[in-house]
């Protein structure tokens, strides 16, 4: 006889609810025939859906802890790991499931649902646009977005005119952004907000070859680099 408590069903009052789209009743569920797959699918729109849009993905480790869903999918002769991975990866099979890796994080893998926004967090992941964040509860993020050549002239040197804003866009086409963006910063450090200024910069950068540990650094040599020598000439002009 079956002594498992039955479900006294649902309270009166307002409940929250999951969205499931109608897609998984007419197109996928007729297609999942594991119990264990079928109740991770449900698990991950219930478990998503509580997440903000920033951290809408989902670790093994984060699953792992999760003993009601632990209990629910136990199998004999598996362990409660074994049982969670079987349904990942049938979930991830039929491709209700994305996963990605993180450069540098192979050993762990990131779960989304496969709508639009989890296709595009997993292309993000492959081109680097999601980043270790050294949060234990949110262990990827999605890097900030550089501003804009524009923006970052505006912000730091002065308005735009329709000549400075031409030649912006040549250097925008012939230098990398983090040189444009290392230029400024070190034109703001020396008081010389002037786009010739900078411009000198990366010329020098193009015409000898970035030296990363001295320009990127804050360091006193570098500062020397660019406000004497033939940079002098730039200083007050």
């Amino acid at each position: 006889m079956d002594k498992r408590p039955g479900f006294a069903g649902f309270p009166e009052g307002r409940l929250a609810l999951t969205a499931v789209p109608n897609l998984f009743f007419s197109e996928l569920l007729p297609q999942i025939d594991h119990l264990g797959e079928l109740k991770i699918t449900l698990y991950a729109f219930w478990a998503l859906s509580k997440k903000p849009p920033e951290k809408r993905y989902l670790t093994l480790a984060e699953m792992l802890d999760d003993e009601r869903l632990l209990e629910s999918l136990q199998q004999p002769n598996l362990s409660e790991q074994e049982a969670l991975q079987e349904a990942i990866e049938r979930a991830t099979a039929r491709g209700t499931l994305l996963k990605g890796h993180v450069e540098g994080q192979q050993d762990q893998a990131y779960y989304f649902i496969n709508s639009a926004k989890g296709r595009a967090a997993v292309e993000g992941i492959a081109s680097g646009e999601w980043q270790p964040s050294g949060d234990p509860e949110a262990p990827i993020a999605l890097a900030h977005e550089r501003p804009n050549i524009y923006t970052l002239y505006e912000q730091n040197i002065g308005p735009l005119t329709p000549m400075i804003a031409e030649r912006l866009r040549s250097a925008e086409q012939e230098y990398p952004p983090a040189w444009i963006e290392d230029g400024i910063r070190i034109a703001v450090e020396n008081n010389v907000r002037k786009w010739r200024y900078v411009e000198a910069i990366l010329e020098d950068w193009k015409s000898r070859g970035r030296d990363e540990r001295e320009d990127r650094g804050d360091t006193e040599k570098a500062r020397r680099r660019y406000t004497q020598g033939k940079f002098a000439d730039l200083w007050d002009s």
